[in-house]
């Protein structure tokens, strides 16, 4: 093997045996070939809702918001209050386990904003934003991936009802058109989320705003007893809460009702979101 020698340094000749491409060659390289296809818009957002699907697959701890929160809710507020509100649990429960469900899903929409805010510390968000793709695809992604989340806990939510006594009039159709209906209901509040996890700086920010926001709405609906029987001023506000028309509509279909009142204020309310929080989330996320 030879060397070449200059001053110090030595080199081996097989580390010298090779060609320099020229710049034509190089150039031809890259123009010769087709540029691939920018993936659409669904592909986009599938491929991050998939994403969020591997990080709870890598930190199944994530689940317990959707498994053992649920179960606690129904037990709890069932044996707490079944006896005093309605005489019994088996009453009871089938007045509250669609409410309850409501309430669940709709609080745990919050933990949206808590991963937005978390992968923008992290400077994740940077990379995505250099990205030839649809720009809101992040954002759906997150959504899309904890629509699973909120499948998981109103189908663990409803497993334990049963076990418990509830028994839905509506049969198998009435709980699926209850579900879908809460499905996009909560897809359409999670962009609120969203929001405040671009608009503010930390994790502890987030979760102290959405708690402050979101425990009113929901426990001053009719989750838990008939609006009927609080002050006139609060039947104000508690006849007009989202939270409230969704969680009618939800307990009519699970007893083989047709809400069609309650079902259009609730898929209302979802576009409103939509069109107002989604609209918000996606300016700050341009600028952010």
């Amino acid at each position: 093997m030879t060397t070449v020698t200059t001053g110090k340094d030595t080199q081996n000749t097989d580390a010298l045996d090779f060609v320099a491409p020229k710049a034509e060659e190089l150039a031809a390289l890259l123009v010769g070939h087709t540029r691939p296809p920018r993936p659409s818009a669904l592909s986009a957002s599938l491929t991050f809702g998939w994403r969020a699907m591997l990080k709870i697959k890598h930190v199944p701890e994530q689940l317990f918001d959707v498994t053992a929160f649920p179960i606690m809710m129904v037990l709890m507020y069932t044996y707490l209050f079944g006896g005093a509100l309605a005489g019994s649990v088996s009453a009871y429960i089938q007045f509250l386990l669609p409410g309850i469900l409501v309430m669940s899903v709709v609080m745990i929409t919050m933990y949206t904003g808590v991963s937005v805010n978390t992968d923008i510390e992290k400077g994740v968000f940077d990379r995505f934003r250099t990205l030839p793709i649809w720009r809101p695809a992040p954002m759906v992604g997150y959504l899309l991936g904890d629509v699973v989340r909120y499948l998981i806990a109103s189908a663990v939510m409803l497993t334990v009802g049963i076990v418990i006594g509830y028994r839905p009039d509506g049969g198998v159709a009435g709980v699926l058109l209850g579900v879908a209906l809460l499905l996009v209901f909560s897809f359409a509040f999670s962009w609120i989320w969203t929001m405040f996890g671009l608009l503010l700086r930390s994790e502890k920010s987030v979760m102290g705003v959405s708690m402050m926001v979101i425990f009113p709405l929901t426990f001053l609906s009719n989750v838990f007893v008939d609006p009927r029987t609080m002050p006139g001023w609060l039947q104000a506000f508690v006849n007009n809460s989202p939270v409230t028309h969704l969680a009618t509509a939800v307990r009519e279909l699970m007893a083989g009702n047709w809400p069609a009142a309650d079902i259009a204020w609730s898929l209302g309310w979802s576009a409103l979101f939509v069109v107002v929080f989604g609209a918000v989330t996606m300016r700050l996320y341009n600028r952010k």
